[in-house]
């Protein structure tokens, strides 16, 4: 099977702005940029409820504590969340009529009920394709941020620690090399 598509920063752009002009914006936004920002999967982020993202006083948490069952691996984990995208859930937030500790931190359209990462992906996927991405899914996200963070030069091992992996191999393959990464290694030399 094929890799989910990493998306360069115009493409990202290209998917926000569809997003933007479209119903459910601040929802299918957040689901978004959770996942290129954070590097969160689709299941962990359908898993949320209020309170893991929101504490008693009303402020974002900087860091989400994941519990086993809310992640693939079946292993607590901590999420780190940037500056720029605990901004971007107080906005969310603002935009969000029930913020009761335990129900969910991403709703659906016909109810207070949240998604299934299933519903969740697919939702997700057709955003893509309904803004011209080809290849872009709800593992997208995810790819991208470990990518961005490689170009960056972020050692492969925080990367691992970042994405929840238990091996250092599997984050290897969520790392796209491209020409971009070939030319800024080169400059390197000397």
């Amino acid at each position: 099977m094929a890799q989910a598509k990493t998306l360069t920063e115009t493409e990202l752009e290209t998917l926000l702005s569809y997003i933007e002009n479209n119903r459910h914006s601040a929802r299918n936004r957040i689901v978004v940029l959770m996942g290129h920002w954070a590097g969160m999967r689709i299941g962990e982020i359908a898993a949320l409820r209020m309170s893991d993202v929101v504490s008693d006083e009303g402020k974002v948490r900087a860091e989400i504590r994941l519990k086993p069952t809310q992640t693939k691996g079946n292993r607590a984990r901590t999420v780190f969340l940037p500056s720029r995208l605990v901004e971007e859930i107080h906005r969310y937030l603002d935009q969000v009529k029930e913020k009761d500790g335990e129900v969910p931190f991403v709703t659906s359209q016909k109810s207070t009920k949240g998604f299934t990462a299933n519903s969740l992906a697919i939702q997700i996927k057709l955003l893509y394709r309904a803004a011209g991405i080809t290849g872009g899914s709800s593992h997208s996200g995810r790819r991208s941020f470990l990518t961005n963070l490689a170009a960056k030069g972020v050692q492969v091992r925080v990367l691992q620690e970042l994405a929840g992996h238990r091996s250092l191999q599997t984050t290897q393959r969520y790392i796209e090399v491209n020409d971009y990464l070939k030319r800024k290694a080169v400059e390197l030399i000397g």
